[in-house]
Parts: structure tokens; C-alpha cells; sequence
């Protein structure tokens, strides 16, 4: 054990008790309030280095490489315990690292077309397999919204895709939609199936794409949804309608106005958009690093401000704002379980360091909305002032007839995409009527 990291640690560990067993054999035990309690064992020497320079990054790299384990704990209560208190000052090495972090997150924000393609293959175009494990039928792999809280998995993100479709105001059939980042085409095929929308589905993910168009085909709606391997930045046509989510995380802060301004010359003049996004409490910042290494490169969780001050650079309005606090939380914490149950089926499709990678990437992305101030947060834009009705009730009403019709038609969940189809299709429901 080198002085420094006891220095570090003994200042860092402002709340809870962090036992650590170094290298050497050195037991320490570093106390401060009252708060959460974990141990973990550092069993190479130089991580005890590396952890003073750039804890952000190698604390994750230590743990792919067993070179840090939890000690009689799991990693969710020794990340627990390390996010909280990273919320304090932190020591020099991290302040200094975080400051760099920042000034250099033009560039590596920088999402030109082509890196955005690199980007989204890195994450997205892996073994379509390893997704049916965890996600859910749908394969959302995105935000679940839990109207009561104590909703499965596939309850949830049906519920979210309604919510999303009642402030879409989909209140006529035959609307034009485009779908930015349509994944797998979950949300393209609700929205044309349940709501009667013809809807384009853009993506940079190869892998999707397949998926997503062999879907169409299987459930009969290809002449009502076709999807397309293409950048935001080159569609030119009008749209009645915009939806994106789980996307603006991958544009860059760089690019943001000239995103709003896209959105604006596409969306027709009566238009409305929803945007759904992985957000932050506390303010403009910076991606972790290992984050941004080993999960999402080029990936940035935008604050309000950035995102409204894009916005109004664009001549479009907000119509409506609703922020998600926990629900992100929840979503993962399902997928953490689900991943458990499978791990070893991830590690015989890929390897152990690849599922101690997944694991830590899962429990950091539910800590961050529990103890870092993550949220998500759904933004109504359109262009015109008048283009939604005064008040949001009709949300509110349009989302509960749409769930009593999926009750009183005994609607089955949606097709697996990893598996067979259903024996028989969902019935499409009428489309929900709005106020005026």
C-alpha cells in the first residue's frame, strides 16, 4: 500500500465504511457518516497507482481484469458506496481528470456521420442474442415508465410506449411519422399497428436494421413501416409527426443546435415531436470515462439547459416537459436480474471479462439514477404556438383509452424478437381521439 491512496481514500470516504485489503497484504478501514457499508480486495499493485491518477477509468478496467473484486459484498453495494461519496469533492487526481474531461468533450462529442456509424456498431451491433436475455419482448432498450410501480418488465415498457404515443397527439390515422433511432422497431411497429401511423425508422445499426425490417414482415405491416440505414442529418422530407428516444444521448453537445434545426425544416407546420433522453440533475458535464471507452463512445447525458438553450436557437417550441426521475432505475434494476439469471449463458456466447464489463456497466447505470442525479426527461416540441391544445388533459385521456382498449381487447404481448412470432396477432386498436 503506497501513503498516497491511504491519503486518497482517507478523504475521498466521506459517508459509509470502506474496508480494503491492497496488494500487500495492508488492511485499512475508512470511515465517515453514517451511510452505506462494502470491502473489496485490490490484488494488483498497480491499480493502487492507476486509481489515484483516474479513478473513473480504472477502477471499472481493474474490475474487467479481477484486478479489484468485492469483498464479502457485491458490486452493487461497493459502487454504491464509491458513487455516493463521488458526489462529494473528490481528491486532486479526479478533479483534475474530470477538468480535462470537460475541456476535451468537443471532440469527443465530435459525431460527424461516420463516427456516429462507428459509434452505434460498438454497442449495438453486437450478438442480437445477448439483447433477448435481458430486454424485454419488445426489446426496448430504453427508459420503462411505471404508472403504479410495481409493473413486470414487458408492463412497463408497453406502458411507456403508450405514454409517449399520447403526447405524440396521434389524432387522425395516415400520419407521417419518423422514428430517429428506431432500434429494433419496437416503437415503429406500436405506433403503426396500435394508431393506424405509416412510419419511417431511421438507424446507423446494421444489426438493427435487419431485425427491425424482418419484424415488419412477420406482423404484416410492411407496407405501413419501412426502415432505412440512415443519418438524422440527411433526411430532407416532412414529417407530422417526430419521435425519438434513447437517441439524443448520441448526438454530441457539439451538434445540438444543428439538430433542433434539422427537426424544425422536417416537421410539418402543425407538427409535434417527442423527445426522450437520458438527462442530468446537476448541469452541463462531462461522460464517464470508462463509460465512454468501453460502452458508449461519443455518448453524453445532456442537461436541461444545454438541450433548451439548443432549442431556442431553433424557432421551435417546448409544448410540454416531464421529467422521469426513478423510473430509469427501475428498468435497469430488471435488467440486472435478468442478466444475472443468464450470465452464463453471456459468458458461453462471449467470455468472463465481457460479463464482469456488462455487470459493471448495469450496476453504474442504476446507481447513476439512484445516488449521481441521472434522470430521464421527455420534451413536446413543435413548431407552431398552437399546434397541441391549451392544457394537457388530452395526454392524460388519450393514454387511459388506450389502456382500457388493451385490456378490454385482451391484447397479447408483442412478437418476441429473438423468438417465434405469436399464434396469433394482437388486434390493431382504434385510434384514441383527443380533445381539440
Amino acid at each position: 500500500m503506497t501513503p498516497v491512496i491511504d491519503r486518497v481514500l482517507r478523504s475521498f470516504i466521506s459517508r459509509g465504511r470502506l474496508d480494503v485489503v491492497f496488494a500487500d497484504g495492508t488492511r485499512r478501514t475508512y470511515v465517515g457518516a453514517p451511510g452505506p457499508v462494502a470491502a473489496m480486495r485490490i490484488l494488483h499493485p498497480s491499480v493502487e497507482r492507476r486509481l489515484i491518477f483516474n479513478p473513473g477509468l480504472a477502477f471499472g478496467e481493474a474490475y474487467m481484469d479481477g484486478a479489484v473484486v468485492p469483498d464479502g459484498c457485491t458490486l452493487y453495494d461497493l459502487l454504491d458506496l464509491l458513487m455516493t461519496n463521488s458526489m462529494g469533492t473528490g481528491h486532486a487526481g479526479e478533479m483534475v481528470a474530470s477538468l480535462v474531461r470537460y475541456g476535451k468533450r468537443t471532440w469527443t462529442q465530435f459525431n460527424p456521420a461516420s463516427r456516429s456509424r462507428r459509434n452505434v456498431a460498438h454497442h449495438y451491433d453486437l450478438n442480437g442474442a445477448l439483447y433477448d436475455l435481458f430486454l424485454d419482448r419488445d426489446r426496448q432498450y430504453s427508459c420503462a415508465y411505471f404508472p403504479r410501480g410495481d409493473e413486470t418488465l414487458d408492463e412497463a415498457q408497453e406502458a411507456k410506449k403508450r405514454h409517449i404515443a399520447a403526447k405524440l397527439r396521434l389524432d387522425r390515422p395516415d400520419l407521417e411519422v419518423l422514428d430517429i433511432g428506431c432500434g429494433w422497431g419496437g416503437m415503429a411497429l406500436t405506433l403503426a399497428r396500435d394508431y393506424g401511423a405509416r412510419v419511417t425508422g431511421i438507424t446507423l445499426s446494421e444489426e438493427q436494421l435487419g431485425v427491425a425490417r424482418r419484424r415488419a414482415a412477420e406482423e404484416g405491416l410492411s407496407d405501413r413501416v419501412r426502415f432505412e440505414l440512415v443519418d438524422y442529418r440527411a433526411v430532407t422530407r416532412r414529417y407530422d409527426r417526430i419521435v425519438s428516444v434513447g437517441m439524443f444521448e448520441h448526438v454530441g453537445v457539439g451538434h445540438y443546435r444543428q439538430f433542433f434545426g434539422i427537426v424544425h425544416d422536417i416537421l410539418a407546420e402543425d407538427g409535434v415531436m417527442l423527445l426522450h433522453s437520458i438527462g442530468r440533475n446537476d448541469g452541463p458535464g462531462s461522460t464517464n470515462p470508462w463509460i465512454d471507452r468501453y460502452i458508449f463512445p461519443g455518448g453524453y447525458s445532456p442537461s436541461l439547459s444545454e438541450t433548451f438553450a439548443a432549442i431556442e436557437k431553433s424557432g421551435l417550441w417546448v409544448t410540454d416537459c416531464e421529467v422521469l426521475r426513478l423510473h430509469y432505475a427501475k428498468t435497469i434494476a430488471l435488467w440486472r436480474e435478468r442478466f444475472a439469471a443468464s450470465r452464463a449463458r453471456v459468458a458461453a456466447m462471449y467470455d468472463e471479462r465481457f460479463c464482469r464489463m456488462f455487470e459493471f456497466y448495469l450496476v453504474g447505470a442504476e446507481l447513476s439514477f439512484r445516488v449521481q442525479g441521472h434522470m430521464n426527461f421527455q420534451l413536446q416540441i413543435t413548431r407552431s404556438i398552437d399546434a397541441v391544445p391549451l392544457t394537457r388533459d388530452y395526454m392524460l385521456d388519450t393514454e387511459r383509452a388506450a389502456a382500457l382498449s388493451c385490456v378490454a381487447d385482451n391484447v397479447e404481448e408483442p412478437l418476441a424478437v429473438g423468438g417465434k412470432a405469436s399464434a396469433r396477432r394482437a388486434p390493431r386498436r382504434k385510434t384514441a381521439k383527443t380533445g381539440g
